[in-house]
């Protein structure tokens, strides 16, 4: 890639470096989405559905790990992956399958929780007919995931949102090259992010895009990033 070359002419020139880099990004994203949909909704589904002792517990962990900061989990999985980890034989360290495991610990919690709030909510409205019809369980949960198929689009999507900006969020607001600068800068767009989810799910990464738009024109090099 040039190095004289400036983003704009990049992207519009297509130059092949940058597009293959953006199209990892997009494949090890919708990856992680889908895996984490995999997980996540029979999770929120279970927890919305059925009642068991900790119960309440496990809703606020769903809502609580929707902060998670990426750079710990970066952080776990790369002492899980390292050659001294317990999963080390496996050869996954700085690969696109180690970003997919990353961002699938990340968006999990997220499509989980907003799940389980919304077939939590489908299940108090519905119950009664269910039970007069005497629909069995697994029949009820396809019936209670259907009718909140777009709300439960709206999770996907938030979902596919953190896994797609905050790498670049991170970078932005913490700086380039500082360690300080990613972890505070992690912790501050995973709590946004959390506060977007939780009251205004449909435009949860505005919160993200807010704050990364407030740095850029306060401080370009990032909160802890060297003046160039």
């Amino acid at each position: 890639m040039p190095t004289d070359a400036s983003a704009i002419q990049l992207v519009l020139s297509a130059d092949p470096a940058l597009m293959a880099i953006v199209w990892l990004s997009l494949i090890v994203s919708l990856s992680a989405v889908g895996f984490a949909t995999l997980i996540g909704l029979p999770v929120g589904a279970a927890v919305a559905l059925l009642r068991f002792p900790g119960r309440e517990a496990a809703i606020v962990t769903l809502n609580a790990l929707m902060g998670l900061p990426p750079v710990v989990v970066g952080l776990a999985v790369y002492l899980l992956l390292s050659r001294s980890g317990p999963l080390g034989s496996w050869g996954l360290l700085f690969t696109p399958q180690a970003m997919v495991i990353a961002q699938t610990v990340l968006v999990a919690p997220i499509i989980a929780a907003l799940a389980r709030q919304t077939i939590e909510d489908l299940w108090a409205e519905y119950r009664e007919e269910l039970a007069a019809l005497n629909v069995g369980p697994l029949r009820r949960l396809a019936t209670l995931i259907w009718d909140a198929r777009f709300s439960l689009l709206t999770a996907l999507l938030a979902g596919f949102g953190r896994a797609a900006a905050e790498v670049g969020a991170i970078i932005i607001v913490g700086g380039v090259g500082s360690l300080k600068g990613a972890l505070v800068a992690s912790i501050l767009v995973g709590e946004l992010n959390t506060l977007g989810v939780m009251f205004l799910p449909r435009y949860a990464m505005l919160f993200t895009y807010v704050l990364v738009i407030v740095i850029l024109l306060v401080r370009p090099q990032g909160l802890f990033g060297r003046e160039v």
